[in-house]
């Protein structure tokens, strides 16, 4: 089978024709149908994070490469192992791609996701940037239909990462909520907040195409924030203005980097609640007093478990959510879909299909 492997950090992908798995036991072969090209896959291809204080190695987290990227997989079921349950060979799949050891607490309780010793697909072991993607065990699989295939390939982190960050966002029960980021992941959360909540929605990025579009999926109001580092009050001030200065009861920071960060505190209301998800890295200042006196909430997001997905599907079988795909890539033009990425010139979410 063709696929694209990650050889090495910032170097072209390897386009080459490796040997198609051949699956037994309660494992599963998907013919991939389409893969999102994902920010987590920039970070892998950048081969690590900026934590604020270096430069953290996707390989001290356990990735070994070569790798072939690519978490996001929708396809059919091409051969099935002789222990697998309930899955067909032609059905037609979505992709939970955060699987755990599998026998950890956290993994008991369904929370491969926040696995300590996580085997992610597409990052610690391979995913779909190729014409078939082997997945371990069947269990990781959803049967969909009546949704276009190709928009329900970013369900499985870009929708599913929005989710579980939006439930966490309305908790309290919000009155107005920032979103700050209008990539795939934003617009996503538009729409599901539209869905889950009666909150003011206010989207902020650094693009009026891509505000535009968040005004399309449901935003009420919109700012752009090119302003931010070097008339950032400016900004704040704007925010402050349409929460009637009361600032904003919830926060979901998809870029979650120093200025944007910034941004939020400077916005966020008494007993408000901050959601940081994007994983732009950095540091920044925290002035530690206004944490307890303004009794504020600051949590992570980081994708969802696979209860959260089966939920997420049935919003978008009922035409709640929509995916926006916008661009097409083959396998050969995987390292140009990364790239695209990385500029900005991707407005929803991009795939690959091998």
């Amino acid at each position: 089978m063709k696929a694209a492997q990650i050889v090495e950090p910032n170097k072209p992908l390897k386009i080459s024709e490796i040997e198609t798995p051949i699956p037994t036991g309660r494992q599963v072969l998907v013919k991939v149908k389409a893969v999102g090209v994902c920010h987590s896959d920039l970070h892998l291809w950048d081969g690590g994070y900026d934590t604020g204080d270096g430069f953290m190695k996707v390989t001290d987290r356990g990735v070994k490469f070569p790798v072939i990227p690519g978490h996001e997989v929708v396809g059919k079921v091409s051969e099935i192992g002789d222990s697998v349950v309930g899955i067909e060979v032609g059905d037609d799949v979505l992709v939970y791609p955060w699987i755990g050891c599998g026998s950890c607490p956290t993994c008991e309780k369904g929370d491969t996701n926040l696995c300590d010793a996580p085997q992610s697909l597409g990052v610690f072991q391979d995913g779909g940037y190729a014409e078939y993607s082997l997945v371990p065990d069947f269990k990781f699989l959803i049967k969909i239909s009546g949704i276009d295939l190709e928009g329900a390939a970013s369900l499985a982190c870009s929708g599913l990462t929005a989710y579980t960050a939006v439930k966490k966002a309305i908790s309290n029960s919000p009155e107005n909520i920032l979103i700050v980021g209008a990539g795939g992941l934003g617009l996503m959360a538009v729409q599901i907040t539209k869905t889950l909540s009666n909150a003011n929605i206010i989207c902020a990025d650094l693009d009026d195409e891509k505000l535009k579009k968040a005004k399309e999926m449901g935003a009420n109001n919109i700012v752009n924030t090119n302003a931010i580092g070097y008339g950032q009050a400016d900004v704040s001030k704007n925010i402050m203005a349409i929460c009637n200065e009361k600032g904003a009861d919830s926060i979901i920071d998809f870029v979650n980097a120093p200025p944007t960060v910034k941004l939020g505190l400077s916005v966020i209301r008494k007993r408000g609640n901050m959601v940081l998800v994007g994983l732009f890295g950095g540091a920044v200042n925290l002035p530690l007093v206004s944490i307890p006196l303004k009794a504020i909430t600051i949590q992570g997001a980081y994708t969802g478990n696979y209860n959260d997905l089966v939920e997420l599907i049935d919003l978008a079988k009922k035409g709640i959510i929509k995916s926006i795909v916008s661009k097409h890539y083959s396998i050969d033009e995987a390292t140009n879909a990364l790239q695209d990425l990385k500029d900005r010139k991707i407005v929803g979410r991009a795939v690959i299909n091998p």
